[in-house]
């Protein structure tokens, strides 16, 4: 018996006025999701526990069958852990975001996506400038990270959650917060005056003229996946969260060509390296972060874009090869959180799964997948860090 679960962050909504009050998922042309929901089981999962921030840190954990109640430390290690950056026990990691202020508003969390090639230059400005009793780690993307020796009870603030506000208001705060708000400052004429962003400038595109510190948290410690499950377990992500997650759970990591963690990357890919993955591991988890991309945005149309191609490219791609195995495989497919793009953030509502064995199809009543639709489903609501064991359970 195998088994894959695809994860489509963030791609659960709220109904939305253009749509005619429809969510994202139930106007979106998902044909291969509807076809599970059709055939397989359904509920809804409840992915953040009560009490905890809705990041997908904490919603990836459940779906990949942990307690975070019990096994949580913060994002920032579990990206450590990806990037081959080993913790001491003192040490506190943690997420350092490339982002764009303008007129004193964070205007972008993501400097416009800014290119890894252009971001190294400037993470290696930073750790020349203010490296010492921290060090910064050049990542993908916007994505990075610092290592301090202090900080670990500050208040910190994703800058995803409040695009468009000040961001004095939503600096550190807390303890050793004087520190980090002195290392956000303290970038600001680096960035601001090194060649890359004067030419991102000249180009029309963002510049990357702020570090961000957040998501803050010790080395974390846990079984394996396969101590827990007795499964043989593989994980597929251009995210350094997620590839972290598996590494700390004892995956096997798989890296995809042209997987990008956006709107443009390998989905097809994605899918064919999960089913090849099969050969030699019982499960297989695919993670898509191009819906929560759009969400985080506030478009639309990408989402929707994004959705569809997650259903026609991963989906699709993963139900027609199923079909050519040569043992039996059952489907699990469910987003993180939703990621609404009236607020262009994650929140910790329940989010539709379905679970589709390409054997004994014993449907319930559902007929598409949705989150509204989802509520009939014989599985009713359940704790998403359960969804592994009642998957075996069939």
């Amino acid at each position: 018996m195998k088994h894959i679960v695809l994860i489509g962050d963030g791609m659960a909504d709220y109904p939305i006025k253009e749509l005619g009050d429809k969510t994202v998922l139930e106007a979106a042309d998902t044909p291969h999701m509807d076809r599970m929901a059709l055939e397989g089981i359904n509920g809804l999962a409840t992915n953040v526990p009560d009490g905890m921030p809705a990041g997908s840190d904490v919603a990836n954990m459940s779906v990949l069958g942990y307690d975070p109640a019990k096994h949580y430390s913060g994002r920032a290690p579990l990206e450590a852990a990806s990037m081959g950056i080993e913790l001491d026990k003192n040490d506190v990691a943690f997420r350092c975001n490339l982002i764009t202020i303008e007129n004193g508003d964070i205007l972008d969390h993501s400097a416009g996506h800014i290119s890894t090639e252009e971001a190294s230059q400037l993470m290696q400005a930073i750790e020349d400038e203010l490296g010492g009793d921290v060090h910064f780690y050049p990542g993908i993307s916007y994505r990075h990270l610092m290592v301090a020796q202090f900080g670990a009870d500050a208040v910190c603030t994703p800058p995803h959650d409040v695009v468009e506000e000040p961001a004095l208001d939503h600096m550190p705060r807390g303890d050793s917060a004087e520190k980090l708000q002195e290392l956000i400052r303290a970038s600001w004429n680096i960035l601001s005056e090194h060649p890359v962003n004067k030419k991102r400038i000249e180009e029309g595109k963002r510049p990357a003229n702020s570090i961000w510190l957040w998501g803050q948290g010790y080395a974390p410690s846990m079984p394996s996946f396969e101590e827990m499950y007795g499964l043989k377990a593989a994980v597929i992500s251009a995210v350094d969260l997620i590839k972290g997650l598996g590494i700390c759970e004892g995956m096997d990591v798989i890296e995809v060509p042209g997987a990008t963690g956006y709107l443009d990357t390998n989905y097809v890919g994605k899918a064919e390296y999960a089913l090849e993955s099969l050969k030699d591991h019982d499960i297989v988890f695919v993670h898509v972060e191009a819906p929560d991309e759009a969400g985080h945005m506030g478009s639309l149309e990408a989402k929707i874009q994004a959705v569809e191609d997650f259903d026609s490219k991963v989906v699709g791609t993963i139900l027609e090869g199923i079909e050519k195995l040569s043992e039996e495989c059952t489907v699990l497919v469910l987003p993180d959180h939703p990621t609404p793009i009236a607020v262009r953030t994650h929140t910790p509502d329940p989010v539709p799964f379905v679970i589709y064995p390409s054997f004994n199809r014993d449907a319930d009543i559902v007929k598409t997948y949705s989150e509204d639709a989802a509520t009939d489903g014989i599985l009713s609501t359940v704790r998403g860090c359960d969804l592994i064991r009642t998957m075996l359970s069939l």
